[in-house]
């Protein structure tokens, strides 16, 4: 497993993830088989937030549950969590009340006195950036957050933020697969008339993620769409698969490695952030990380899925 200290922390990350939004209705047995899997395979960063679960931190409260980690155990782990959306309405709340309650349910649900990194989960439109960076200020002068970030931020959000938050903000959770991938394909494509895949519908986060040392923490890598199934092996991606399966047999992986591969070959130095609870897939998805994808390879995927290259 690639590992990397991550811009902005003394945190040492693999660049592999593993998400537990969906471990609320397993066992005690699943959660800690899905967990040894990972760490088995050198994951040893976790995703939460408050909202995953049947309730509010249903999950992290699973998690802490099934796991019943010693202060040993807690401190080889990189927990992140996430705060900012009401489920009740939907609405997004970045108020100073509003992230600390959170955080402090998250500690408690989870069992632990600090949260690695914490990250607001998608934009709210009536932020006070003041506001968060009181909650900011609280939470690591407490020594319950290590580091902060954002998720599904634009690079305007960021800046509104960093103007007043004096931490830095180390992560930027994206939707990104080789076939959700208009935060990159736009930039390979820009300046073509008539060409929906040119239109600028994020202001260059990639760049601009790369230009302020934050980590892009890709979600939903093996997804088609916003949530429409996977492309791995969807009848819908024939010429894709073919592709996939090909290299997959040159390196000797599953295909879930190669397209986990597909985006930590990008030199933003990206994670991939899992969202399966199938230890086996976990276990496929993990060999991507070191995977040295040519450039002649990368590409080929990425026209594959549809994408043009001028």
């Amino acid at each position: 497993m690639k590992t990397f200290t991550l811009p902005g922390t003394d945190i040492e990350a693999p660049n592999v993830v593993l998400g537990l939004m969906r471990i609320q209705d397993k066992t005690d047995d699943e959660v800690r088989t899905l967990v040894s899997a990972a760490r088995d395979a050198g994951i040893s960063f976790l995703d939460h937030a408050d909202i995953y679960g049947s309730g509010v931190h249903g999950c992290e409260r699973r998690f802490a549950e099934a796991l019943k980690l010693t202060s040993s155990e807690r401190e080889q782990l990189v927990i992140q969590s996430k705060a900012g959306i009401v489920k009740d309405g939907p609405y997004f709340d970045f108020s100073y009340e509003h992230i600390m309650e959170s955080v402090h349910g998250s500690l408690e649900a989870l069992g632990t006195d600090y949260l690695d990194i914490l990250l607001l989960h998608r934009p709210d439109a009536l932020v006070e950036p003041a506001e968060v960076a009181r909650a900011f200020d609280a939470l690591s002068t407490a020594g319950k957050v290590r580091a902060f970030g954002v998720s599904n931020h634009t690079p305007r959000q960021i800046d509104l933020l960093r103007k007043h938050v004096a931490q830095p903000i180390v992560a930027n959770q994206l939707q990104l697969s080789i076939t959700h991938s208009p935060i990159i394909a736009q930039g390979v494509a820009a300046n073509m008339q008539g060409l929906d895949q040119s239109i600028v519908r994020d202001d260059g986060i990639v760049d601009y993620c790369r230009l302020h040392d934050i980590t892009i923490q890709a979600w939903s890598p093996f997804q088609a769409g916003f949530f429409d199934g996977p492309f791995l092996g969807s009848d819908r991606y024939p010429e894709l698969n073919a592709v996939v399966d090909r290299l997959a047999d040159k390196y000797d992986v599953p295909a879930e490695a190669i397209a986990v591969a597909w985006i930590t070959r990008h030199p933003a130095r990206m994670q991939v952030v899992l969202g399966t609870t199938t230890p086996e897939r976990v276990a496929s998805a993990a060999q991507g990380s070191n995977i040295p994808l040519t450039r002649p390879e990368w590409y080929e995927l990425f026209r594959a899925a549809g994408h043009t290259i001028p």
